[in-house]
Parts: structure tokens; C-alpha cells; sequence
């Protein structure tokens, strides 16, 4: 799970401020967070509530946030959206799946507090009792008569629906994924930019040794090479020649 840093944290709670000053619902401010920091609405709404239970005993962090509690007053009965109905089905549904309780996919959507997981907990049991009643409902009307026009056309309507739904949700997440993948490569880049700088730098260091051992090398040779030749005059010379020489 993606840490939340000091600086998201102080964005999230100025949007809320700013959401209920415009006299908004504070689940557009959650929103509006989940686009831009590539998180889940309802995952945003689960911290932010957590935070400000958090911060009631965490003085320091609250004073290094400049976050002012009085404009964060927690409403426990605000009702569920249709859309944050059925997000919260979805995720439940999803938790289930991979093995997990209902308890336990509330505590952990509800990020530990236990007045928001019991409200997920019973709005998801309603719901589901709700979609058992009307499919019964309808299962009881299908005996008795055939499906008409109309039931068609809502039916089909229905699927287009989920369909573009589901593409919609499929094209935000590979554009996101781009963004990161992106952002990645440029990290990337940069880091491969400042070792190959280093590797320069050494190896011009490298070089300046090799001119220095060689420039020596050569003095000592030019050195020999006359030792070498005098020595070969005094062997092969008469003395009066050294005298001359």
C-alpha cells in the first residue's frame, strides 16, 4: 500500500475545507483526490476519516500540518451515494473472493475505524438482502409471463451501460499506468545520466594518472638511453678522447 506523505495529506484536508465552503457534498472532495493522486475514492474517504480520529490525539502532527480539527467535524450518518453504494458492493465482493470475510473487508476499507466498518458492514448486508428480494421478484414474474418489449430494451440498456463502464475504467487505468511507467523511465534516464557523468569523471581522473606515469616513463628512458651511450663512449674511447669528449 502506498505510503501518504505530510504534503498529500495537507491537500486532502484543504479540499474538504474548501468542498464544504462551496456547500459541495465532501465525497466530490474525494473524488476529486482520487484523480489526482491515482488512488480509489472510496479508499481516500476510509483515510481521511481515519486521520481526523488520528489527529485528535497527535498535537505535533497536526500542528506541523496546520490542519485545524474544528473544519473536520465527523458526520457518522451522512448516507451513501448510489455510486459509493455500489463501489463499496464491488470492493466487498472483490475481498471475498480472494478469501476474505465481510467483517474483514469492512475493518480493512474502513482502515480501523469501527463506526465506519459496522455502517459498511449493514449498508452492504442491506444491499444484498435488497438484490435477493428483487431477484426473487422477478424470478416469480417470469413464471407467470414472458419478458416484453420494454423488459428488453432495459435489459440491453443495462449491458450497454456496464459495458462502457467497464471500458471507461479499463482506458483510466493503462492511461494511468502510462503516467507511472513514464515518470519511471525519466527517473530512470536521470540515474543512468549521473553514473555515466561519474564514469566520465573517473576516467578522466584515470587518464591524468596514465599521462603523468607516462611522461616519467619517458624521462627515465631519455635517462638510460644517455647513460647507455656514455657508458659505450668510455668502453670504446682512448683516454685522450675522454679528455676531448
Amino acid at each position: 500500500m502506498r505510503m501518504w506523505s505530510d504534503d498529500e495529506i495537507f491537500q486532502l484536508f484543504k479540499s474538504v475545507e474548501q468542498t464544504k465552503e462551496s456547500g459541495k457534498a465532501i465525497r466530490l472532495a474525494f473524488e476529486v483526490h482520487a484523480r489526482e493522486f491515482g488512488r480509489k475514492p472510496n479508499s481516500v474517504r476510509n483515510f481521511y476519516y481515519h486521520e481526523v480520529d488520528s489527529l485528535k490525539e497527535d498535537f505535533e502532527k497536526r500542528k506541523r500540518l496546520g490542519i485545524k480539527l474544528e473544519n473536520h467535524a465527523k458526520s457518522h450518518f451522512v448516507g451513501f451515494s448510489e455510486n459509493e453504494e455500489e463501489k463499496l458492493v464491488e470492493e466487498i465482493d472483490k475481498m471475498r473472493l480472494s478469501g476474505c470475510s465481510v467483517r474483514q473487508a469492512c475493518r480493512k476499507l474502513s482502515g480501523g475505524d469501527l463506526g465506519l466498518m459496522t455502517r459498511f458492514q449493514n449498508k452492504y448486508q442491506n444491499i444484498k438482502k435488497s438484490e435477493l428480494k428483487k431477484s426473487n421478484i422477478i424470478k416469480f414474474q417470469n413464471v407467470k409471463r414472458e419478458l416484453s418489449e420494454r423488459d428488453i430494451n432495459s435489459l440491453f440498456m443495462g449491458l450497454v451501460q456496464l459495458i462502457k463502464k467497464t471500458a471507461e475504467e479499463d482506458v483510466e487505468n493503462k492511461l494511468l499506468d502510462k503516467k507511472r511507467s513514464s515518470e519511471y523511465l525519466l527517473k530512470k534516464a536521470f540515474c543512468d545520466l549521473r553514473k555515466k557523468d561519474e564514469q566520465i569523471f573517473e576516467l578522466q581522473n584515470k587518464l591524468e594518472v596514465l599521462k603523468n606515469e607516462n611522461k616519467n616513463l619517458l624521462k627515465r628512458l631519455e635517462s638510460e638511453q644517455k647513460s647507455q651511450k656514455l657508458k659505450k663512449i668510455l668502453k670504446h674511447s682512448r683516454p685522450e678522447q675522454i679528455m676531448e669528449v
